[in-house]
């Protein structure tokens, strides 16, 4: 259905290639997942199959790609929108209309179907991704999750051959994402629907794929074949083959049942440990209080009746499925929510009556949509004014940025970035003014596990040294590693709130595959059980040594 025949593309002012030498294929009615690090040409193998590249995104292709016969470099993406349909990394740059009905039914509306048949497929849609009870809403008042399901589904109409998706489940709670991918199963065994899928949440998708290839990183050729395969080396993988790896399991799991059918020796030699105790922040005046607290957003009490404090170096993840109030509840800490009842103070201010001059050196908000704080043609220019704006030292925005994801030429324009990048980037800008209070939205959209642990490592430092951090995620796994609390709101209202072990633990959708795996032991994530094993092994070799002497 897909052939690359020695692909290579190289973009205007880049000095190598952003894919080399893909000579692969897709098979008809297979779900193919790829798989690689940030800036490896995931988004630019995905366009040249929708001719977006280099129709639209400009470089120079070398070698051929066909789709259904159709060779994408003399066929436009209007001429192929009846066999492709694309959702990109970002869903707000797809919607062309207002509602979510008339936006499931526009891409049958430009290829002439009957109406009768329009009709049909959108409730047919609105059905398969749960969307029915937001028909008559505006796009512009959903949740990032919810926009992300009506782009998906917007390409799902028209019922195309192949479907090309980026990222697709990076703005879903788990059990959302759960339902794509259940959809996108559904139309690759009932339907034979071609679905060629980039991720990073391997722990989400890579049970589910029929083959995988990746891309080692710039300038290296793409690698195809089967999932177990091609996760032994894989640069990234998820927290199920990490597992698998330190264990010494073979063949390596896919997915926690397969992970726990091999865990029983692995459970055997935990038994007697325990994971790390984490370790609380010492008691002091919080640095951000809501008490009472309801906003709302139009018609809708977006938030009800919440108390929360959040402590100097504390860490808080807030979770809950879309639409349960996550974001509205960090704008409401940034002042671009005022309440609608109960009080809201950050560091002893009034964020909604304080001067954003004085607020930034507050309180920091990292947005779901990066590109909201970027305005500046080049990387080093928005370095340059985030170190202006934040009092900062020159250099201190750059130095974050290589941190974060290194080799980012300073010429770059921030559009140019893949969406990972865009989001180290708007982070860096935010913490370079080093607010006592940082909020992030979906913090780990984009990023690959590398990044992660980059990211991760920068936001512990920053707990560290006093700074209070909340967060709103689906991520499972970015909580277990990094939050000291987890914060589940419900319809606006927080529903559990208490240390991330006994809050995780007892919810199977926010559980991390590490948990899964080994309960009803309380082991959260690959880095425990490793430093628990070695710990445990070195304490062995010295008690043989003692013994020996």
């Amino acid at each position: 259905m897909i052939r690359f025949e020695q692909l290579s593309v190289t973009y205007e002012g880049a000095v190598q290639p952003a894919v080399r030498g893909a000579d692969l294929e897709v098979p008809e009615g297979e779900l193919c997942l790829l798989v690689g690090p940030s800036g490896a040409g995931k988004s630019t193998l995905l366009g040249a199959v929708s001719g977006l590249v280099p129709h639209f995104t400009g470089g120079v292709l070398h070698g051929r790609v066909t789709v259904a016969g159709r060779d994408t470099r003399t066929h436009k993406p209007r001429e192929l929108a009846d066999v492709v349909g694309t959702v990109g990394q970002d869903p707000m740059a797809h919607f062309v209309t207002d509602t979510v009905e008339e936006e499931l039914a526009y891409g049958m509306e430009s290829l002439g179907l009957a109406p009768d048949v329009m009709r049909r497929r959108v409730e047919e849609t609105l059905d398969l991704l749960g969307l029915a009870e937001l028909r008559d809403r505006p796009i512009a008042t959903l949740s990032g999750g919810q926009r992300q399901r009506v782009a998906i589904g917007s390409v799902l109409t028209p019922h195309p051959r192949v479907l090309v998706l980026d990222e697709p489940t990076s703005a879903l709670d788990p059990g959302a994402a759960e339902e794509v991918l259940a959809v996108l199963q559904r139309l690759v065994h009932d339907l034979g629907t071609t679905v060629l899928m980039a991720e990073h949440r391997l722990e989400r998708v890579v049970q589910y794929a029929d083959q995988v290839i990746v891309l080692p990183g710039p300038g290296l050729p793409p690698v195809a074949g089967t999932p177990a395969d091609m996760m032994a080396l894989s640069p990234v993988r998820p927290p199920v083959v990490d597992l698998g790896r330190l264990a010494g399991w073979s063949p390596l799991p896919l997915s926690v049942r397969d992970a726990r059918r091999s865990a029983g020796e692995l459970r055997a030699r935990l038994s007697p440990l325990a994971p790390p105790a984490v370790a609380a922040p010492p008691s002091a005046a919080p640095v951000a209080a809501a008490e009472g607290l309801s906003v709302r957003r139009g018609r809708t009490e977006a938030v009800r009746g919440v108390d929360l404090r959040v402590l100097p170096g504390e860490t808080v993840a807030l979770m809950g499925r879309n639409g349960a109030g996550k974001s509205t509840l960090l704008s409401a800490f940034t002042g671009l929510h005022a309440p609608s009842a109960g009080t809201v103070t950050v560091s002893g201010a009034v964020p909604h009556r304080t001067r954003p001059g004085e607020l930034i050196r507050r309180v920091g908000l990292v947005p779901q949509e990066p590109r909201d704080l970027l305005y500046a043609d080049t990387v080093a220019a928005e370095c340059t004014a985030a170190d202006a704006d934040g009092g900062a030292e020159s250099g201190t925005c750059r130095t974050l940025v290589a941190g974060l994801l290194p080799d980012v030429p300073d010429a770059t324009h921030p559009r140019d970035l893949s969406e990972g990048q865009r989001l180290a980037l708007a982070l860096a800008v935010v913490l370079t003014a080093r607010p006592p209070l940082l909020l992030l939205d979906e913090p780990t959209r984009g990023l690959d596990y590398a990044a992660k642990a980059r990211l991760t490592g920068i936001l512990h430092g920053l707990a560290a040294d006093g700074h209070a951090i909340v967060l709103a995620t689906h991520d499972v796994e970015l909580a277990a590693e990094l939050a000291h609390r987890v914060v589940i709101l419900a319809d606006g209202e927080i529903v559990a709130d208490g240390p991330t072990a006994d809050v995780v633990l007892s919810s199977p959708a926010f559980a991390p595959q590490v948990a899964k795996v080994l309960t009803p032991q309380r082991w959260l994530t690959v880095v425990q059980v490793r430093d628990a094993l070695t710990a445990d092994a070195a304490a062995e070799a010295e008690t043989e040594t003692e013994a020996g002497r």
